[in-house]
């Protein structure tokens, strides 16, 4: 009989474990990976440094003779200069705040516009300030993910910036293939959202960020205010190799100046040039001073190609040109930064909805018609790899 016991309870025991494993709670999948690529910035000033190491670094963004050697001896000389800007707009970039509020902010839409695919999860990996690709990578590895979306918060296209972050994601997910985990990429789906800038809702929020700008202005003299277009300027010699961010810019600016009715003269002029070699002008300080002298003393500045405050909106443009614009007897109003705009977020989360129902219906590659083709006069191998690499969804 106690033979007969402990087999009867061997089989309830068995039993209930089958049961259990039946009725168990399904484990969550993972979140598909919405990952916010951008340069980035140092939030405090002791990563002032560091950020500027990198970015010298970057060939793809600055290509400099001997770069290994040079970058780091350039990042320490202007390293002072850098930390007294950061410490003039509070100490430190804001990007990363308002990156994780739009991915935040986008994610919950994105649950609405696409349940099929919920819940989602953004990733921020930026470029040259933490987190950098390697730590969205673990933090995505954690979560499980299987599926991920690139989408770049540069909403035109540059080999420099979005070419430079699709780089590193390609460089970490290949070097770690062979590793345990795939530094957090490997076995992962991807498709890629490489360029926006003439997406409906960014340029209704561009818009809607101008008009309010121009009501600073009295009512007599805001008709005649000239909106200043400005954009991050590249060398000239990405430019002439083929890259496609002088035109994809300049749609940009022409979608907006439609959305406002072409109310209001403008220009398209270029920032933040860096060193002796020749870079994509007209310069925006030249063209305020130039303005000044013809007469035209109310302005916009309307930061383009900037979605998220940073140094690039918060110091050259607030506190340096407008001091400048101030000493020439101008009014100059800087349109706000999108940051927090519902109508932005609205579009990042249609953008990704869109991207995500093409895909799922064969509408649409991992990557774009225009992604895949490399500029006329590029000679990067690296370029190509990762063209081919993501057009076979990172598999």
């Amino acid at each position: 009989m106690p033979a007969i016991k402990t087999g009867a309870n061997a089989a309830l025991r068995a039993l209930g474990r089958s049961y259990a494993a039946v009725h168990a709670a399904p484990r969550p999948k993972p979140p598909p990976a919405v990952v916010m690529l951008n340069m980035g910035g140092p939030s405090t000033l002791p990563e002032v440094h560091g950020f500027l190491r990198n970015l010298f670094l970057d060939a793809d963004l600055i290509p400099l003779p001997f770069q290994r050697l040079l970058a780091p001896w350039i990042a320490r000389r202007r390293t002072p200069q850098i930390e007294q800007q950061y410490a003039a707009i509070g100490g430190g970039s804001p990007i990363l705040r308002y990156t994780r509020l739009q991915g935040a902010a986008m994610a919950a839409l994105l649950d609405e516009l696409h349940p099929a695919t919920a819940p989602h999860k953004a990733y921020t990996a930026f470029r040259y300030a933490a987190p950098l690709t390697a730590d969205a990578a673990e933090e995505m590895a954690r979560d499980g993910v299987r599926r991920a979306v690139a989408f770049s918060q540069y909403p035109q296209y540059s080999c420099s910036t979005t070419g430079s972050s699709l780089n590193a994601l390609w460089r970490h997910a290949t070097q770690h293939a062979g590793g345990s985990g795939g530094g957090g990429l490997s076995g992962v789906e991807w498709s890629v959202v490489d360029r926006w800038g003439t997406h409906a809702g960014f340029v209704a929020a561009v818009a809607q960020r101008v008009e309010a700008a121009l009501q600073k202005f009295p009512p007599a003299r805001r008709a005649d205010a000239v909106l200043l277009f400005s954009a991050h300027s590249l060398p000239m010699s990405v430019v002439n190799r083929g890259d496609p961010y002088v035109a994809e810019v300049a749609a940009s600016v022409a979608a907006v100046v439609r959305a406002l009715g072409e109310r209001h003269a403008y220009r398209l002029v270029w920032q933040s040039q860096v060193g002796p070699r020749a870079w994509m002008g007209m310069q925006t300080r030249d063209a305020l001073v130039g303005l000044a002298r013809i007469g035209r003393k109310d302005a916009v500045l309307v930061p383009i190609a900037f979605t998220s405050d940073h140094i690039e909106t918060l110091y050259e443009l607030d506190l340096e040109y407008g001091k400048e614009a101030a000493e020439l007897g101008m009014e100059v109003h800087r349109a706000e930064s999108l940051n927090d705009s519902p109508v932005f977020v609205r579009a990042l989360a249609d953008i990704v909805a869109a991207h995500l129902r093409d895909c799922a219906a064969g509408a649409a590659g991992p990557t774009s018609v225009q992604m895949g083709l490399r500029c006329p006069g590029c000679t990067s191998t690296a370029c190509a790899a990762q063209k081919a690499w993501f057009a076979r969804g990172g598999l």
